[in-house]
């Protein structure tokens, strides 16, 4: 409470700014500490004096068209990020209206906002390519990103999705919509025709606005069903042109995003966390801070960590020796070989791959294998590819394979393969 008023990192872990996510947080915290303070028979004066006034900060971040991510900051962007977004998600509560105050999912300035942060990636990325407004696109973390080339993520396009989820069920709870001058811009996305007004549930515009905003929240989710494997395992990115899986691989927070998004579509909703009796923004803003009772620790020596012994029969391996057999006929002069996106296997180049052995080969058993070690628990990606005697290299169809290396002295392994036609 005493410092929420500095800045700080962003979601991102990049940007030492003021942020609208952190802001946000910081505000439903506080409201959420003075009702359990309550709830436990004490009074937290920090959480009740200092919640308006981050509040009323949040304030700042909205620039008349969109919420400007990072503020107090001057690196060159345009502040369109999806932390925007994430933001309206962890302070969504089912029993508040369409607040514009909390930037509530059904508020004008958050619908606006949307649609400003979704058009911002039609243009930049390939995948994106000629999607017209009104329709689903895989969204990243800000348009000038460049960590890893800068790519859709897969958590900012769920939570498109997960947003107009939310969004859907604020308006069915409260029996009707409001489209306002800020919000029109979205609303004519699904129906040109539209004007400003208040639209009760039982109208043919509220049922027309409603299923076609349905269908673009499942296009989020489509896209990502398309850009996911098909074995089901995500990582943290897919390329901006191809689709392909990047960075961290099997990432919690990806599964998570998929998870919320898909619970919050059957109106599985968390508990309110008291937001209407906390969405009034005071008539100023003034910069304060709390002192909390905050005691200096005094036990400051790290118990020491337990003592491992080896696994039975003295392991000590930290590599698995993982044989790949692959089924496949060949032709006299043709060689089979395998790639994958780690180095171990020649970071999918095609002139390094790891030449399979046809020693075992028969007319009934026409056997490939290699085998090659890995680090323990390594996940990765593979694929399968003949060079033909020309020179000339064929790769097999279908996705890129994926394989999870076994936990240290786990023993050898053999992953049985056929060639994908």
């Amino acid at each position: 409470m005493a410092n929420w008023n500095q800045t700080s990192f962003d979601l991102w872990e990049e940007v030492d700014g003021s942020s609208f996510f952190t802001t946000a947080a910081q505000h439903r915290a506080l409201v959420e500490g003075a009702s359990f303070a309550s709830q436990i028979g004490q009074t937290c004066s920090g959480c009740l004096s200092q919640a308006p006034q981050v509040l009323c900060f949040l304030q700042s971040y909205w620039n008349g068209q969109y919420i400007t991510a990072n503020i107090n900051v001057n690196n060159g962007r345009t502040g369109k990020d999806a932390n925007t977004v994430l933001g309206s998600i962890h302070t969504f509560d089912p029993s508040a209206g369409c607040d514009d105050s909390t930037f509530q999912p059904c508020s004008d300035k958050m619908l606006a906002n949307h649609k400003v942060l979704a058009d911002a990636f039609r243009s930049i990325y390939g995948i994106n390519s000629g999607i017209p407004e009104g329709s689903a696109v895989a969204i990243g973390r800000y348009p000038e990103d460049v960590y890893y080339n800068g790519n859709p993520w897969y958590i900012n396009t769920a939570a498109a999705a997960e947003l107009l989820y939310d969004a859907l069920y604020q308006w069915n709870k409260l029996g009707s919509m409001t489209v306002t001058s800020t919000s029109l811009a979205f609303f004519k996305d699904f129906m040109p025709s539209v004007t400003a007004g208040t639209y009760q549930s039982s109208s043919s515009t509220y049922s027309t606005l409603t299923t076609a905003i349905k269908t673009y929240a499942d296009g989020f989710m489509s896209v990502i069903e398309k850009y996911m494997p098909s074995g089901g395992l995500i990582s943290e990115q897919f390329d901006r042109n191809s689709g392909a899986q990047l960075s961290a691989v099997q990432l919690t927070w990806s599964y998570a995003a998929f998870l919320t998004a898909v619970n919050a579509r059957n109106n599985v909703v968390p508990a309110s966390w008291g937001e209407s009796s906390a969405s009034s923004v005071p008539g100023s803003c003034v910069a304060t801070s709390a002192s909390g009772p905050y005691v200096t620790p005094t036990n400051t020596v790290f118990p020491g960590m337990p003592t491992t012994t080896s696994p039975s029969g003295g392991c000590t391996s930290t590599t698995i020796p993982v044989t790949f057999d692959l089924t496949e006929t060949t032709t006299y002069g043709e060689n089979v070989f395998i790639t994958g996106n780690i180095s171990t296997l020649s970071s999918w180049s095609t002139s390094s791959g790891v030449a399979l052995s046809a020693s075992q080969y028969t007319s009934s058993n026409p056997l490939w294998f290699a085998t090659v070690s890995f680090p323990a628990s390594t996940a990765f990606e593979y694929k399968y590819y003949k060079v033909e005697s020309s020179g000339s290299v064929v790769w097999e169809n279908g996705g890129n394979r994926l394989y999870v290396v076994g936990q240290a002295c786990s023993g050898a392994v053999t992953q049985k393969d056929s060639w994908q036609t």
